[in-house]
C-alpha cells in the first residue's frame, strides 16, 4: 500500500537479518510503559496459526509484523501522547487525514488498503527502516525527505486505520523483511529466552496486566470502559450499587482477579474471580447492591489484583467519594 507515493512494503515475518553496527531504537511513544502506557502486542514468532510473542506467550497475533504501545483508553487520545522517532534518518513516506475511529465489521470498507491509518516510514539507511501507524488524526508533523533525529516529535497516537484500540504500532524492517527488535537475530526459543535486542533501553516486558480500574452504580458497559467514560468519581448515597471494575490486558486461563471494596465502616466485599480463557483484553466487576437508608457517606476504596500462579502481576487501587 502507498502513503502520498512511498510504497508501504507488505513484509514477511520471522525474518532473521544480521544485526546493524550502531542502530539501535528508543521508545516511539512519549510516556511511562510502567504507568501511564503499556505495550499489547508484540510481533509474531510463530510462523504457524498458533501466534505467540518472542517469549511463546500470547501477547500477539497471527501475522502481526510490530509492537504495539498502548494507551489506556480512548479518551487519552485527547491529551496528545507524542509519538517519536526511534532512531534518526530521513522520512520516505507519511500519511494523514485518517479519522480516528475504533476499527470494526463495520469500518473495514473505508480503511481497506490504508489498514495503518496516519503514519510515518523513516529510512535508516543500509535497508534498515521503521514505520508508524494509527497517529491521531492531523497530528502528523513531518514531510516526505525530511531528516529527522531520534527522538523527534512525528505526530500523536491515535486510533486511525486498523486499530481496535489507541496504540502506536511500531514495524522494524532490513531490507523488507520484519524485525523483532526484542529478538532481532531470530535465536530466540522457548528454553532459552536470550538478550539480544534492538533498543538502548530495551522495555521490560509485562505478561499481563491491569489497563486501569475504577467505580460505577452498576456493572459498565465495556465500550465504556474502553472510551474511558466508565469510571465514577462520585456517587450519592442513594445510588443503586456500589461496583469495582478491573481492566485487564494478556489474560491467560486460570489467572484469578481479586476485587474488593472497603468503605467508611470496613470491608463491603471482596471475591476472587477465575477466568477461564485467554483474551487480549476484557474486564471483570464485582459489587454489591444498595440496601436499608443508602451507603454511609465518607471515601471508599477499591483494590483490583492480577494473580498468576504464585505471582502478583498487577494491582491497582482507586477510591470514590460517597457524599
Amino acid at each position: 500500500m502507498k502513503l502520498n507515493g512511498a510504497v508501504f512494503i507488505l513484509a514477511l515475518p520471522f525474518a532473521s537479518p544480521a544485526l546493524a553496527e550502531g542502530f539501535l531504537l528508543s521508545s516511539p511513544i512519549d510516556c511511562d510503559l510502567t504507568s501511564d502506557c503499556y505495550i499489547q502486542q508484540y510481533v509474531d514468532s510463530n510462523p504457524s496459526p498458533a501466534a505467540s510473542d518472542f517469549t511463546c506467550s500470547t501477547l500477539s497475533y497471527d501475522g502481526h509484523k510490530g509492537t504495539d504501545f498502548a494507551l489506556p483508553n480512548r479518551s487519552e487520545i485527547a491529551r496528545n501522547v507524542r509519538v517519536l522517532a526511534s532512531a534518526a534518518g530521513r522520512v520516505k513516506g507519511v500519511r494523514d487525514g485518517m479519522a480516528d475511529v475504533s476499527y470494526s465489521d463495520e469500518t473495514a470498507d473505508k480503511v481497506a488498503g490504508r489498514e495503518c491509518g496516519n503514519g510515518v516510514i523513516i529510512d535508516h539507511g543500509d535497508g534498515w527502516e521503521t514505520q508508524y501507524c494509527h497517529l491521531k488524526n492531523g497530528s502528523v508533523v513531518v514531510k516526505p525527505g525530511q531528516d529527522v533525529w531520534q527522538g523527534q516529535e512525528l505526530g500523536f497516537v491515535g486510533q486511525s486505520g486498523k486499530a481496535a484500540f489507541p496504540h502506536v504500532h511500531l514495524s522494524v524492517r532490513k531490507d523488507g523483511k520484519t524485525v523483532d527488535p526484542f529478538d532481532p537475530d531470530g535465536t530466540t526459543t522457548c528454553a532459552t529466552p536470550g538478550d539480544s535486542s534492538l533498543w538502548q533501553t530495551r522495555p521490560a516486558y509485562r505478561a499481563g496486566g491491569l489497563i486501569g480500574a475504577g467505580f460505577s452504580q452498576g456493572v459498565p458497559d465495556f465500550d465504556a470502559i474502553k472510551a474511558g467514560t466508565a469510571d465514577a468519581k462520585t456517587l450519592s448515597p442513594d445510588a443503586p450499587a456500589l461496583v469495582i471494575w478491573g481492566y485487564l490486558f494478556g489474560s491467560q486461563p486460570d489467572d484469578v482477579v481479586n476485587l474488593s471494596i472497603t468503605g467508611p465502616d470496613g470491608m463491603v466485599i471482596a471475591d476472587d474471580v477465575t477466568l477461564t480463557k485467554a483474551q487480549a483484553q476484557s474486564f471483570r466487576a464485582i459489587g454489591k447492591k444498595r440496601r436499608g437508608k443508602g451507603w454511609a457517606t465518607g471515601t471508599y476504596t477499591g483494590t483490583v489484583t492480577l494473580i498468576r500462579g504464585p505471582q502478583i502481576l498487577s494491582q491497582k487501587t482507586v477510591e470514590i467519594d460517597i457524599r
